[in-house]
Parts: structure tokens; C-alpha cells; sequence
């Protein structure tokens, strides 16, 4: 096995040195990337051997401020700021608890905007006061993204999140969890950088890239379902590499259409049960004009795909060794195991068209990880305050790998949605930029590796004092596990996650403005224990600039889980009240 990967790893070290004479850009159409303004190199697809249009976005509009303000989108900002607030929920099924907290809060909110740079910040750490039987509780929350011009052509990308989730339903996991206490809410972190090259060799143009990334997901016991049933292996952590090396010339450069070569290496290594993912590939692609703004574009290549695990640790009956984590203990001794194993041929076909540097679509189908793909994007920004993005992906990955991904398509240019009542974010940042949504990626946090197929969608807009977004998409994962091991029995099992989440803010006057938010997920598993699972919210809020620095916010909230049985459904009302002091 080893010499087979130290064939691939030169195979693509050759596949990068010959591209460099060759010839291709697939994408040569000659308007700037509206769909993301960093060029971070995120990929649809995950893993890609195709050209990309690394060229900085054309149109940066004003971002959305909290409570609907504008903030222009070049320059620098920055704002520390300190909250306090009281807090009540009250559970309306099954029980009828009624908890009260105090809660304080420390935070900032940065953006800096520049020819060369590019990066938003958002971060918190909220600690609240349980009253009586309300328990003492911390949450840190946060997500950057960002871009430095180390040298001309050559960019350092970097970005984190650390993000509240509820496990729910097999292995689903929602943002902004409700919280009575319980056991099912994890924390989960994911933190990538790396370097990105945009060159010339004479009429070549070359791109490549690296990214290394880290997730990790704290939960302190393995979730189970039902009283009885098996427990959910959930994710520990997890370090994924991958880089992309892509060379070729314009049509009408070298000959009237445009040729290339590029290659890429992923891999990921998950700590439940040693489990690793490599994906090889390569290609040559080509592309033909059939107007000044539509191209057609193909390729074709070799991929060598290998998913492999070891076993756990088994008692004298057979039995899988569960340890005080609730996490099974990995066999480190025993042979590994080979859970999926895919090579051979891989093409695609597609269109590029780029009518404006407002508008922007790609769109793809071939064949790839043994069978048929779809992937694409299309942007469209008919104004500097609002824009519309859309991406279908196909990918082999794991959990952390899958996070790493979506925070790495992420722009550079974004303002955080905050739930006013929980403190953390929603599955969508509000931008004008692109691939801006997370909901997707963190749909379940089962441990096992798995193929994502799925959809995304982004709209948000910012006119006056009226601002709005919405997001959503679909996200299923066919999970891989290795015959003879604990993970046999999750080869197959498909989970499926729908979800959906907008805002709606309007500026009344210089000093107050009023907000809605509303976020629906649906979560099905595939292992039919628990069923499927519905998790709806919505919250309104008011915000009062008290004087230039201090603010007032009250907000009222309803949060549920409809589930199938035997979980009962949960559902919660909240209302706060709390003034914020900006530096």
C-alpha cells in the first residue's frame, strides 16, 4: 500500500512539472470571480483538478451591520464590545421548567479591507449565571476568514470557527442548540491556513495550492439515541491536507482553444478507529469557445481513491471496547482494513458562461469515486448590495474535512448573524461575497468518513435601511465503513439534512432598529432508530442606541425539536433582556 502512494505522490510531483510547458487555463473568459472575493481556492467539488479563476471578486458591496448599518467594505474596523443580560426560558413540552440566567459577555467584531488583504473576524465568550437549578455554563463562539499578500502571486489563507452544537437524531447536529441542560451540546473547532500561487510561465498560467486544516468536536460522551440502543460514534478530531498545481494558456494564446493539465492530493487522517482518506487525481482538460462569454469545457484523467480504518478494541465475547469518553478504543495492533477502494478513469464535461463580471456560471456532469457527478457554481450580483450564490458539491471526506472545506469557501468579507439569545451564529453569514453558508457541513457528526453530495443556495441584499438574507440547502452523506469492523455496520447508512435560515432588519429611526430571524432543519437518518428529526426557531429583537457606545437589546424567542419516537419533542421559549457597551 505504501509504495502504491509514493507512486501517486511522484506521479503528481511529474504531473505538476510537465504542466508547466503545456498548455490551459479552462476558464479563460475575462471577468473577475463574483463569487468569492479572496480567492481562496474552495472548490465545489472538494478536490480539484480543474482550473479555477483565483482573480479577486470585481464588485465588493456594503456589508450589514448589526441591526441593519452600513459599513463601508474598504478599509479597517474593528470593535470590542461588552454585553450583560438577563435571561429566562421556559419549557413548553415535555416538562415545564422555567430556568433564569444572568449572563455577561466579551466579544469583538473586526473587518480589514484592503488591496492586498482581506479578513473578518467575529468572536465571543459568553459565561452565564444560573439561577436555582439553572446550571453555570461558558460558550465561546466565533469564525474568521482571511488573505494576506505575502508576494506578488503568492496569497497566505487562514480562517477558524469554533461553533455550539446540539446532537441530535442519530448523529445530526443544528447550530444555535437549545439549552436546558443536558448532555447532547458539543463544541465544536476547526482552524485551516495555507499558501496560494498565481503565476506566469511566459502565455502559462499556473495555480497551486496548499491548505492543511484541524476539527475537532468536544463532546464528553458518545450520544445515545434511546435507552437500549446502540450508542452514536461521534467525532473526534480529525487533520486533513490537500493540494491543487494547475497550468495552461487562454484559447487564441497558443491555438484557437485552451488546453491544460493539472493534479491534486487529499488526505485525512480521523482519530476514531485511525481511519484515513486519500484521493489522487489527475487530468488534462480543454476548453473551446463558442462565444466571447460561453465556453465548453472537458477533461479527463486518473483517480485512485482508498478509505481505510482498524478495528476496536474487542472484550473476550467480541464485544467493541467502549472507552471513558464514550468513544470506541481504537485496536492499534491489528492489520488495517479497507473500506472503500476506487481507480480507474474519471471525465467531465460542463459550460462556463460569464455574460457580465456581474453574473458568473459554471456548471458540470462526468464521472468520478466510481460513478456519475454533478458540481457547479453560479454567482450573480446585479449590484454592489445584493447578491445570489448557489454551489452543488461531490466529495469524499470526513466530518473535520467536510468543516475545513466550508470555512475555507467562506469570503473574506462577511458580517456575523448572532442569535440574540444564545449568542452564537446562524448557519449563514451575511455578504455580498459568496459560499457563505455552513448549515450544510455541519449536518452530522458521526466519526465514520463518508461521500456528500449536495446543495447550497445564498441570497442577501442591503438597501437603505432595510436589510435581508436568506440561506439553505441539501446535504446527503452515504457513510464508509470497512468489513470485520465496528464501522460495518454504518457502510451504507445515508444521512440526509435539509435546512433553511433568514433574517429581516429595518432600520426605524437613527437610534433603533428591529430584527427577525427564522431557521428550520431537517434532519434524517438512515440507520432507522430515531427517526427523523425537525428543529425550528424563530426570534424577534429590538435594538435601542441608549448614547454612541451603549445599546439596549430585548428579544423574544421559540425554539423546538419535533422528533420521532421514543424521543419526546422539545420545545422552549426564551426572552432577554441586556445592554451592550462598544469600545
Amino acid at each position: 500500500m505504501q509504495s502504491r502512494h509514493t507512486k501517486q505522490l511522484a506521479a503528481f510531483l511529474a504531473v505538476g512539472a510537465c504542466a508547466l510547458p503545456l498548455a490551459a487555463m479552462a476558464q479563460s473568459i475575462g471577468y473577475g470571480n463574483v463569487s468569492g472575493g479572496s480567492g481562496s481556492g474552495g472548490s465545489a467539488r472538494g478536490d480539484d483538478v480543474s482550473a479555477g479563476d483565483s482573480s479577486a471578486a470585481s464588485e465588493r458591496g456594503e456589508r450589514a451591520g448589526r441591526g441593519g448599518r452600513n459599513s463601508g467594505s474598504r478599509g479597517v474596523r474593528v470593535t470590542p464590545y461588552i454585553e450583560a443580560a438577563q435571561i429566562v426560558t421556559a419549557e413548553l413540552s415535555p416538562g415545564d421548567d422555567t430556568l433564569t440566567y444572568s449572563m455577561v459577555a466579551a466579544g469583538v467584531d473586526a473587518s480589514i479591507q484592503g488591496r492586498n488583504n482581506g479578513a473578518s473576524v467575529s468572536l465571543r465568550y459568553e459565561h452565564r449565571f444560573g439561577w436555582g437549578r439553572a446550571r453555570d455554563n461558558s460558550t465561546i463562539s466565533g469564525i474568521a476568514n482571511g488573505y494576506t499578500t505575502v508576494a506578488p502571486g503568492l496569497t497566505l489563507h487562514a480562517g477558524a470557527l469554533a461553533a455550539r452544537t446540539r446532537i441530535d437524531n442519530e448523529g445530526g447536529a443544528v447550530l444555535s442548540p437549545l439549552d436546558l441542560g443536558n448532555d447532547t451540546v458539543s463544541q465544536t473547532y476547526s482552524v485551516y491556513a495555507g499558501p496560494s500561487l498565481t503565476t506566469h510561465a511566459g502565455p502559462v498560467a499556473v495555480n497551486a495550492n496548499y491548505r492543511i486544516g484541524y476539527s475537532k468536536v468536544e463532546s464528553p460522551d458518545a450520544y445515545v439515541v434511546a435507552p437500549g440502543q446502540p450508542a452514536v460514534d461521534v467525532f473526534d478530531d480529525s487533520v486533513s491536507q490537500s493540494a491543487n498545481i494547475h497550468a495552461g494558456v487562454k484559447p487564441g494564446q497558443v491555438l484557437p482553444v485552451g488546453l491544460g493539465a493539472g493534479a491534486s492530493y487529499y488526505r485525512e487522517d480521523i482519530s476514531n478507529l485511525d481511519q484515513r482518506i486519500e484521493n489522487f487525481a489527475a487530468r488534462a482538460d480543454v476548453t473551446v469557445p463558442i462565444t466571447n462569454t460561453l465556453h465548453v469545457v472537458g477533461g479527463i484523467g486518473y483517480e485512485d481513491v482508498e478509505v481505510s480504518s482498524r478495528d476496536a478494541v474487542r472484550d473476550s465475547s467480541g464485544v467493541p471496547v467502549i472507552g471513558p469518553d464514550g468513544r470506541y478504543i481504537t485496536d492499534k495492533s491489528g492489520p488495517r482494513q479497507i473500506g472503500y477502494d476506487v481507480s480507474g478513469l474519471i471525465w467531465d464535461a460542463g459550460v462556463i458562461w460569464r455574460p457580465s463580471r456581474r453574473t458568473a456560471l459554471e456548471a458540470h456532469v462526468g464521472r468520478r469515486y466510481g460513478s456519475t457527478t454533478y458540481y457547479g457554481t453560479f454567482a450573480y450580483a446585479p449590484n454592489p448590495r445584493q447578491a445570489l450564490n448557489v454551489s452543488v458539491y461531490d466529495n469524499i471526506s470526513g466530518f473535520g474535512g467536510q468543516v475545513s472545506r466550508a470555512l475555507e469557501g467562506l469570503p473574506t468579507d462577511f458580517e456575523v448573524v448572532r442569535n440574540p439569545l444564545t449568542g452564537g451564529f446562524g448557519s449563514c453569514v451575511a455578504s455580498v461575497e459568496g459560499g457563505n453558508c455552513l448549515g450544510g457541513a455541519l449536518g452530522s457528526v458521526r466519526s465514520s468518513a463518508f461521500r456528500a453530495r449536495g446543495v447550497m443556495a445564498s441570497y442577501n441584499l442591503n438597501f437603505g435601511r432595510t436589510s435581508a438574507g436568506v440561506g439553505g440547502g441539501y446535504d446527503r452523506r452515504r457513510f464508509i465503513g470497512a468489513p470485520g469492523t465496528v464501522l460495518a455496520q454504518q457502510s451504507g447508512v445515508v444521512d440526509e439534512n435539509l435546512w433553511v435560515a433568514g433574517f429581516l432588519s429595518r432600520q426605524i429611526d437613527a437610534d433603533s432598529t428591529v430584527r427577525a430571524d427564522v431557521r428550520a432543519n431537517w434532519f434524517q437518518s438512515g440507520s432507522g432508530t430515531a427517526g427523523d428529526g425537525t428543529v425550528i426557531g424563530a426570534t424577534a429583537s429590538y435594538y435601542r442606541n441608549l448614547t454612541q457606545r451603549l445599546s439596549a437589546t430585548a428579544a423574544v424567542g421559540v425554539d423546538g425539536i419535533d422528533r420521532d419516537a421514543p424521543l419526546p419533542d422539545q420545545w422552549i421559549a426564551s426572552a432577554l433582556l441586556g445592554l451592550r457597551y462598544s469600545f
